[in-house]
């Protein structure tokens, strides 16, 4: 069946493995994508819906990389929200509800007319590893399956178990198998490996609740979308979500089952989401407050099936019920499932390379839940950066590697790579210590010509990209070169209780002001005839007033980001010997020998590594 040797195999078809596919397919690789069931790829196991704070901005980034995911959210969206529109641009974050059938079916579909990319359902079982070389992989039915690359992205499956209160069975998902071998394979390997925890709430049936005593949650009025490409459109109509709140009664009735739940009888032992905590993990850290959000978000256009966000469980599934009942709108609710925990084997990520390769075996891979991280977001983009480099590998070019000055992605892999995690990894914005250069709005800017490079965006992406940058660059120009009078100014400076002006100034100086917005700009008579003469859409002109308002606090960043790039031209040589600097600390050599970091600046980032241990070896390199 498999006489020809595949460039890259990639094991695991959930959002890791679909854009690690898609990666190096569109790449020019030989791809095979093996996935326990074809029926459910890109499958959403937990919330349906993309992005969020951070999240969103990865899926941007994901999308001027020439990923699938934001063409996907979007074709399949029923609602778009930019979430912290209230703070600055590098805290706004698009996310939309997904219709979660349609999603599936969309990723499914976009793979299936991607060139060079081959399909086949069954379990993998192990791979075929040769002197520390990976060579491709074993099924369950004994076939071997030869490749250049292997790219494991095994989401919960690997040895997962589920748990709804006192009752535990295997399996990686609601109604389907773990996944066995892999594991034990890569720690004969000399891999370490450890266990994770994560959980989803209950679905319920939208037609037995009372909605009117929710509050309603629309999406925005004018809604935006994830994709950079004129693939797709923004939503013209959409769904509705609605909130609802636990109570005391909910909570009393929760802690009945406290002593059957396994957080708390100790038969799950291993750690989860700390920013996703189960209901019973909340009202036990929590219990002060009186009551807990729950997000009422619809699956889809066309089913009835409901996910109630904020409701995560374990619990055994009549006290699920019975607590669920006594929340408003929920008296008469009826269950699609309940909700569960599963537990899943996962590799520290300190044993990878920027690349996402392992340290200790060439040409092999991690993505995803293998690597400690939870989120669809998080996981596709490790997938797409897995994908890439292994498509490199195989070309025998230079690998791609994005900085922590570049792009959430690089943050999020540098993090895990540099200081690894014992609990599910989340992306936030306070992670990325450059998050004014790394907005959601400019994720084209920073990296559509990496991927028009590597093969990935089209030209007419490229230059889609460069005609937003030169415009918004003219239109900044222009505010800096055009004056306003008093006269034209002042009636909307009084309206914003800002200073009024005394004698006419140039608009970049008036608009630069924090009071005024984008759509006191767009009151200007000058502005609105510049932005008709040049037929300008709004993301050029966003792009603009972001530049005026925030031009000082960008430059900032701008010029630390370079202090922090000099550092990462200082290499570490492959074998440095830590041992034999006597002056630095012992945890420092520890940290420093076992994680085995390539520049000074991954090294300064590394927990228990001081900026004196850096010095000192900053010296001893002859720095």
């Amino acid at each position: 069946m498999f006489l020809e040797k595949y460039d890259t195999i990639v094991v695991g078809a959930g959002h890791a493995g679909c854009e690690a596919a898609a990666a190096a397919a569109n790449m020019g690789c030989k791809t095979l994508l093996v996935t326990m069931s074809l029926q459910n790829i890109a499958q959403m196991s937990c919330n349906p819906a993309m992005g969020g704070i951070a999240k969103g901005q990865i899926v941007r980034e994901i999308d001027a990389l020439g990923g699938y995911s934001g063409i996907v959210s979007d074709k399949t969206a029923v609602q778009f929200k930019m979430l912290n529109k209230s703070k600055g641009p590098a805290m706004w974050s698009p996310r939309v509800q997904s219709d979660r059938m349609r999603f599936a079916e969309e990723w499914r579909l976009m793979l299936e007319r991607t060139p060079n990319l081959d399909f086949y359902q069954e379990m993998v079982k192990g791979l075929l590893i040769e002197n520390n070389i990976v060579t491709g992989v074993v099924t369950s039915l004994g076939i071997e399956i030869k490749a250049k690359t292997v790219v494991l992205t095994n989401g919960t499956f690997l040895n997962g178990l589920i748990h709804i209160g006192e009752k535990q069975f295997g399996g990686g998902r609601a109604g389907e198998s773990a996944a066995y071998g892999i594991t034990e394979d890569l720690i004969k390997a000399g891999f370490e490996s450890g266990r994770m925890k994560t959980g989803t709430p209950p679905r319920v049936d939208g037609r037995s609740l009372d909605y009117s005593k929710m509050r309603e949650e629309p999406g925005d009025a004018v809604p935006a979308k994830f994709s950079y490409s004129d693939e797709t459109q923004p939503l013209t109509h959409q769904k509705l979500c609605h909130m609802t709140y636990t109570s005391n009664e909910v909570h009393s009735i929760l802690r009945e089952g406290f002593d059957r739940s396994p957080m708390f009888n100790g038969r799950i032992k291993s750690i989860g989401p700390r920013y996703c905590p189960s209901i019973e993990d909340k009202i036990n850290r929590f219990a002060d407050k009186e009551r807990h959000q729950l997000f009422v978000e619809p699956e889809g256009w066309n089913t009835v099936e409901v996910y109630v966000n904020g409701f995560s469980t374990s619990l055994p599934e009549d006290i699920q019920f019975k607590a669920l009942r006594s929340v408003a709108g929920f008296e008469h609710v009826k269950f699609f499932r309940p909700g569960y925990a599963i537990e899943y084997d996962y590799f520290p990520p300190t044993q990878l390379k920027h690349t996402l390769e392992t340290k200790l075996v060439s040409g092999l891979y991690f993505a995803g839940q293998i690597n400690g991280t939870t989120g669809y977001e998080e996981a596709a983009s490790q997938g797409m950066m897995a994908g890439i480099n292994a498509a490199l590998q195989v070309q025998e070019k230079a690998p791609f590697i994005l900085r922590r000055d570049e792009a959430y992605i690089g943050v999020l892999i540098d993090d895990l790579i540099t200081k690894g995690t014992e609990e599910p990894y989340r992306m936030f914005t306070s992670r990325a210590e450059y998050r004014t250069l790394l907005r959601q709005d400019n994720a084209d800017f920073r990296l559509t010509a990496k991927s028009h490079a590597l093969g990935l965006a089209s030209e007419q992406r490229l230059k889609r990209m460069e005609y937003k940058f030169n415009e918004s660059d003219k239109m900044v120009a222009f505010f800096k070169e055009t004056s306003v009078t008093q006269e034209e100014a002042n009636p909307i400076l009084i309206e914003k209780e800002s200073a009024p002006m005394v004698q006419s100034d140039k608009m970049f100086k008036v608009f630069s002001r924090p009071q005024i917005d984008l759509d006191d700009i767009l009151k200007f008579e000058k502005v609105q005839q510049y932005i008709s003469e040049r037929q300008l859409d709004a993301e050029i002109v966003e792009q603009a007033e972001i530049h005026v308002k925030y031009s000082g606090y960008i430059e900032k960043e701008r010029n630390n980001a370079e202090k922090l790039i000099r550092l990462e031209d200082i290499k570490i040589p492959e074998n440095f010997d830590y041992d034999k600097i006597k002056s630095m600390s012992i945890e420092a050599k520890q940290k420093l020998s076992k994680i085995r970091p390539v520049t000074i600046s991954q090294a300064s980032r590394i927990s228990g590594v001081s900026p004196a241990d850096i010095s000192v070896l900053l010296i001893y390199m002859g720095r």
